[in-house]
């Protein structure tokens, strides 16, 4: 087995040719996408973002994940140093008729957003009995 190297990825400004109706940064959160027979789970790094200020909005096979992430400090403090960006993170994926739209879950834990996509039942694959007539 190969050594590999851990690979820092820096948070990235989404990228969009829309003008923005609010201000600050827009973050564009790093995802992995998994499958297996029955679901696909999208898991997106959404560091600094809490439960309930989450917001998943699906509207014509569109799925769109918009996070908040506060600014931290207090209004006494004053900034020495400041490296975290806080903004939002945005993205939103297409959806096919593979997924059960209806059974879409989501759960948030340690800033890391997991989405699990059912498929419909004709998607999943399945062995066909073949019997005598």
């Amino acid at each position: 087995m190969a050594d590999k190297e851990l690979l820092v990825r820096e948070k990235q400004e989404l990228q969009t040719d829309a003008e923005q109706t609010r201000p600050g940064v827009v973050f564009t959160p790093a995802v992995d996408i998994f499958e297996s027979d029955k679901e696909i789970s999208v898991l997106a790094d959404m560091p600094g973002v809490a439960s309930d200020g989450v917001t998943i909005d699906l509207h014509n096979d569109e799925l769109k994940i918009t996070g908040e992430v506060d600014p931290q400090g207090s209004e006494n403090e004053t900034y020495l140093l400041r490296e975290y960006e806080s903004g939002r993170f945005h993205r939103h994926f297409s959806l096919s008729d593979r997924i059960d739209q209806n059974k879409i879950s989501a759960s948030m834990k340690d800033g890391v957003l997991r989405l699990v996509l059912p498929k419909v039942e004709k998607a999943k694959p399945r062995k066909i009995e073949v019997t005598s007539a």
